[in-house]
């Protein structure tokens, strides 16, 4: 392991899933040397490792920022809290593990955006690299021999498959590889998830690489700026508990650190909008106007039903003799439902006729969601959210003060364009319609929220400005491109900085349509290809929805 004193070829800033691909991937030059740093600590926390987990990981305050947004004036001037993982792995460490790469035109359009080398065809092969997929490891479409392992359920709920036989009652097509052509239609979903354990990208990535002598990990550091000479990037400074450190980095800084994190060191590095960084007291370094602008994120708001039935997951009494075996299947055996990630089915439609790709995202709860978090559900129930994959309201990251413990000032901005709750509203009727079909009715199940007295375009409206939350995708506030608003270049270097890039869902040109966990961790690979000067893969060009 190298000393903290000595210099670093490349210092590595955000251990979330992009942080961990990237120092991984460069510590595997042997003649570099690499430091990874992360604000959060250690990945050893239970909730973390069980995949049914999630809902207790993502609520345990030592893991997480804990980001509330600004008050928002489409939501009658609520907060939206805004969880984001503070822990080796980031957000992968406490996000539901769904394996979804995005719509194969959504990276058709970041090339068209003049962003070369960002097509599907040349992301594909990223996509494979990364990939160990037990049940489609044979597609042309995937891969078997990468590090991060990727399952079908393994036990799905019966709740699950009734919501498949809903959606082929209307017509819906089914669809059993979201990563393949065509995301189109409903089916169980991928996970990332390896013998009954979350696989995060410290788990897939970080792990093996950490017995290398040249890579350091830091864990428990603040990263508060990148450390300029001039116009080139030469480290970064760093606080640990009240002391504060200068990482030096001979070759590069790479800033992983989100949505969130990376627009903000860059603006507490004085780069930013010259104005808005001397109207809070920040000296400006590099003017560029786009940093933390374009935020955009995936609103959701759902239908809730509630049962005395208890085939959902919940504590009962009645179900605690089937908890208790199951608990115990895992602790024996790791399998069953423990050892899945709950959310395990989806469809991904057209909200209306004339669409060319899927704006609505259709995600089924085979749970009753509680008030308060808890480990696990109190109760028995089931629902439906309804998530606009293609919003056109635009937020932005910025910051109140130049103090790094401040949280950044996080505005999504939600349903600031007026068709935005209008695709809501349409995932909401289906899902009610869904939820009326004949395989939901053995349940005897009644509608708690909004509750059956909601049936015009008012009541429904008004129910999603009060309830909408995030769904946790958030992108697009360092922007890839190559106009006056654009932060990086099409090889992720921030324009106008030598010695510096970003590689993280901030980079988006546009919002992928769905879950973004999987097209960081490619971002992740191709920018250590990028860094290393490795030349890309060959293109695979597939049939593909466009």
């Amino acid at each position: 392991m190298t000393g903290l004193d000595e210099p670093f070829d490349y210092v590595v800033c955000g251990a979330g899933s992009a942080g961990c691909v990237i120092a991984a991937r460069l510590s595997e030059d042997m003649n570099t040397r690499v430091a990874l740093i992360e604000a959060g600590p250690r990945d050893s926390n239970w909730a973390i490792k069980v995949p049914a987990g999630v809902a207790k990981a993502i609520h345990t305050p030592a893991l997480n920022w804990n980001y509330m947004s600004v008050p928002q004036p489409g939501l009658g001037s609520r907060q939206i809290v805004i969880p984001r993982g503070r822990v080796l792995g980031g957000s992968g460490s406490i996000n539901g593990m769904a394996y979804f790469r995005g719509h194969p035109g959504d990276f058709d359009d970041w090339a068209a955006l003049g962003n070369a080398g960002w097509s599907y065809a040349d992301v594909l092969p990223y996509f494979i690299r990364s990939e160990d997929n037990l049940q489609h490891g044979g597609s042309p479409y995937h891969g078997n021999a990468g590090p991060m392992r990727v399952i079908d359920p393994s036990s799905p709920n019966a709740l699950i498959l009734d919501f498949l036989k809903s959606a082929r009652i209307l017509q819906y097509p089914s669809n059993d590889d979201f990563n393949a052509a065509d995301p189109i239609g409903f089916g169980q979903r991928q996970a990332t998830i390896r013998d009954g354990r979350r696989e995060s990208m410290a788990s897939a990535f970080l792990r093996a690489a950490e017995a290398r002598p040249n890579i350091t990990v830091i864990t428990g550091a603040m990263i508060d700026k990148v450390v300029l000479e001039g116009k080139r990037a030469t480290g970064v400074e760093i606080l640990v508990g009240n002391q504060r450190r200068c990482i030096a980095a001979q070759r590069e800084v790479i800033l992983s650190s989100g949505a969130y994190g990376s627009p903000a060191i860059l603006l507490r590095s004085g780069i930013g909008d010259a104005g808005e960084l001397n109207a809070i007291g920040i000296s400006p370094t590099h003017h560029l106007p786009g940093v933390g602008k374009g935020l955009k994120d995936h609103p959701s708001a759902a239908v809730q039903m509630k049962t005395s039935d208890i085939t959902s997951y919940g504590v009962s009494v009645r179900a605690m003799p089937r908890n208790i075996l199951q608990a115990l299947q895992y602790l024996l055996f790791r399998t069953g439902p423990v050892a899945g990630n709950v959310f395990e089915a989806t469809g991904f439609i057209k909200s209306r006729p004339g669409i060319s790709r899927p704006d609505l995202q259709i995600v089924f709860m085979p749970a009753h969601r509680n008030k308060k978090p808890y480990v696990l559900p109190i109760g028995h129930g089931y629902g439906i959210l309804s998530i606009n994959v293609r919003p056109k309201s635009e937020g932005s990251v910025t910051l109140a003060s130049a103090d790094p413990h401040a949280p950044p000032r996080i505005d999504p901005n939600f349903l600031d364009h007026p068709d935005d709750i209008t695709v809501i509203r349409d995932g909401l009727l289906l899902a009610r319609r869904m939820l009326e079909t004949e395989p939901f009715q053995r349940y005897k199940a009644h509608e708690i929220i909004p509750g059956p007295d909601v049936e015009d375009t008012a009541g429904w409206d008004d129910h999603i400005r009060k309830t909408v939350v995030t769904v946790h995708h958030p992108g697009c506030t360092a922007r890839m491109g190559r106009d006056d608003m654009a932060v990086v270049d099409s090889e992720l270097r921030v324009r106008g900085v030598e010695g510096l890039r970003v590689a993280d869902a901030s980079i988006y040109p546009t919002l992928i349509a769905g879950n973004t966990n999987a097209s960081v961790v490619m971002i992740a690979e191709k920018a250590s290809d990028l860094i290393l000067g490795r030349a890309a893969p060959a293109p695979i060009s597939l049939p593909h929805a466009t």
